[in-house]
């Protein structure tokens, strides 16, 4: 299993570019791994961006240097949207990416960001062991995705002004949602909105282009929206907003890897999804003390308000992926039979 200690060792010295055998020498497969978020070290900054340095840590330990990963925080290799399709096309090795920002090329990922849809953490991780998990992997793995690192996260709302907390107080904002499916529920409420990837939030609320901008507790701290916000709706005790935000890699990249390697990949990215799950609890207790040093309004949610805004999903957002294609139903079937 992973230990502290010997990620941190391994992360000292860069990854082996040659590995020298019984006289011969061979260069280790290199991948290449993009996400959108801030850049750190393995044992600071985004949790995100840590997993990621962690992986690339291990996997090189664990294969004797045959493997190794270059880290490409902030979308600087390739951008924000376009990593989904760059994987599907072995452009890509690897990227820890937001699923439902797949939804415009392939609208059954949306299952990824279905308000309401899973609303604890443990019903998400289940997800993986229940038929939906299943079902949901097999679709990603015939369109070129492999999925390694299951991490869910839950998110918030940050307001320019009042806090969004019930549905009706999102009438007249304009907000960003972070899919197709939470937009459906907004409009439904009242609130115009704003299809931007997280990074972009800040821009957005500074130049009054979005009131509020709803994404995760981890992103609402490392992109500083604290700056721009006056209130904060925290995800912490009660959320909505459950994103499926896994570490993915190629399928065409993966399938071309020897036995033992893939095997490696597979092994350490479900090892890492404890640190994933335990980096997202952490930060939604922490967003809200962010929030409040900055003078920000922090307000939490309940399960009477979950209800509502799932009340509002059920009767559009889920109906509308339903009625997408057959595996779109099936899929919402099945989380659905995932009880929280």
């Amino acid at each position: 299993m992973l230990t502290r200690r010997h990620l941190l060792a391994t992360a000292v010295a860069a990854p082996a570019v040659l590995r020298f055998g019984t006289g011969t020498a061979h260069a280790a497969t290199t991948l290449k791994i993009s996400h959108q978020f801030p850049g750190g070290t393995i044992d600071k900054g985004d949790f995100r961006d840590r997993l990621c340095r962690m992986f690339a840590a291990e996997i090189a330990k664990r294969s004797g240097g045959d493997l190794a990963a270059e880290i490409y925080p902030n979308s600087s290799l390739i951008k924000t949207n376009a990593q989904f399709s760059a994987m599907r096309k072995g452009a890509l090795d690897i990227s820890l990416y937001p699923m439902p920002y797949a939804g415009g090329e392939l609208p059954e990922t949306n299952i990824g960001l279905m308000p309401g849809l899973v609303t604890t953490y443990d019903q998400g991780l289940r997800w993986k062991k229940e038929p939906v998990g299943k079902a949901l992997t097999d679709f990603l793995a015939d369109k070129g995705i492999i999925l390694l690192t299951w991490v869910w996260q839950a998110g918030g709302v940050a307001s320019r002004s009042k806090p969004i907390v019930a549905p009706e107080d999102a009438k007249g904002m304009k907000v960003r949602g972070g899919s197709r499916e939470m937009d459906m529920v907004l409009q439904t409420a009242g609130a115009s909105v704003l299809s931007v990837p997280s990074n972009e939030i800040y821009a957005a609320m500074q130049t009054g282009a979005c009131d509020a901008g709803i994404t995760s507790s981890t992103s609402l701290i490392s992109f500083r929206l604290e700056e721009v916000s006056k209130s904060l709706t925290s995800g912490a005790g009660a959320s909505y907003w459950f994103m499926l935000e896994p570490l993915m890699m190629s399928k065409a990249i993966f399938d071309k890897l020897p036995k033992n390697h893939q095997d490696i990949l597979v092994k350490v990215g479900a090892e890492l999804e404890a640190f994933g799950r335990k980096g997202a609890q952490d930060d939604d207790v922490e967003v809200a003390k962010v929030y409040e040093k900055a003078g920000a309004k922090v307000s939490n949610l309940n399960a009477a308000t979950v209800g509502k805004w799932r009340d509002i999903a059920r009767d559009t957002a889920w109906k509308d992926y339903g009625a997408k294609t057959a595996t779109s139903a099936n899929l919402l079937k099945l989380a659905s039979d995932v009880s929280a």
